[in-house]
């Protein structure tokens, strides 16, 4: 649902591409149901309330191949991994990660792991390579959310066991890590100044990672992504840019986002028409209190760009 970014205290999900585009996920603390907000090409005014974090919620499968996100019913204080403990305890979900190695298996997880999936390498603007896996529903939506500047998808493998099995086999035969933190991928997007060397990264670890597939015995297919064009603009090596000077998890701040890769953003603050955009994350919100309102905006900054 194309929904904006009405006044009102909300539980920040952070930023998801489930819909194709980037939204921020928003739960409204009067408890309606989440908010899919659209940010590409709109102005974010918000304040941050309180410095605690609050539950996120859970996800649960909608059917035998999709998970849906759903708002924590007491917006309650998040414990352990950002979640509360009721919503810990119902989400299925949280075991795919120790799927393959024979953990517990809930049958709806069960259901939705045996379905097709895809293993990708997706490199970054400083040229790290990450390895990863989809499911077959968020083939697209699982790279558009990593904030990477150039990936592939290796191969489909028949179910989530496998692939997760491929992806433990590749990340020791060629030391591929499995995460980059987004601090790191913040830091690389505002030091960006060639795409050589990323693309130069991501063609050395495809063809090492299709040898060894190939000495697996799996036939590597691969298929290049298509970035979506909302990060366009966070592409573009040597455009100007500075880090965003203050915490976006605290204060007020008044943004216009003018493209987004991952939850990364490049934006303008109120009225500094003649100084450089900002770029920071809103990744940085999951999990905090906010109050939207057209009255909120950024404190003044006065800084170099990141590029010099």
């Amino acid at each position: 649902m194309d929904q904006g970014l009405a006044s009102g205290t909300y539980v920040c999900h952070g930023i998801t591409w489930a819909s194709g585009d980037p939204r921020l996920l928003l739960a409204p603390v009067t408890g309606e149901p989440l908010i899919f907000a659209p940010v590409t090409g709109r102005r974010l005014a918000y304040q941050v309330s309180g410095t605690g974090r609050w539950c996120t919620g859970r996800y649960r499968f909608a059917d035998r191949v999709r998970v849906e996100a759903v708002a924590c019913p007491d917006r309650a204080p998040a414990e352990a991994g950002g979640q509360c403990a009721a919503c810990a305890g119902r989400d299925d979900f949280r075991f795919a990660h120790r799927f393959h190695a024979d953990g517990h298996v809930p049958d709806a997880l069960a259901a939705y792991m045996a379905q097709p999936h895809w293993l990708y390498l997706a490199t970054f603007a400083d040229g790290t390579t990450k390895i990863g896996t989809a499911a077959d529903p968020r083939k697209r939506s699982r790279l558009d959310e990593q904030g990477a500047l150039i990936a592939t998808y290796l191969a489909r493998s028949a179910d989530g066991r496998a692939v997760r099995f491929l992806e433990d086999a590749l990340t020791r035969r060629l030391g591929l890590t499995q995460t980059v933190r987004a601090a790191a991928k913040l830091a690389a997007l505002a030091g960006l100044r060639d795409l050589a060397p990323a693309r130069s990264a991501h063609q050395q670890h495809l063809g090492r990672a299709t040898e060894a597939l190939n000495a697996l015995n799996v036939t590597a297919t691969p298929e290049a992504w298509a970035p979506p064009g909302e990060g366009d603009l966070l592409r573009t090596p040597d455009a100007e840019r500075a880090l965003y000077p203050h915490d976006p998890r605290s204060g007020e701040h008044g943004l216009t986002v003018l493209s987004c890769l991952g939850s990364q953003v490049l934006a303008t603050l109120d009225g500094n028409g003649k100084q450089l955009p900002y770029l920071l994350d809103l990744g940085t919100l999951k999990g905090r209190r906010i109050v939207l309102g057209a009255q909120f905006s950024s404190p003044p900054a006065a800084v170099q760009s990141a590029l010099f």
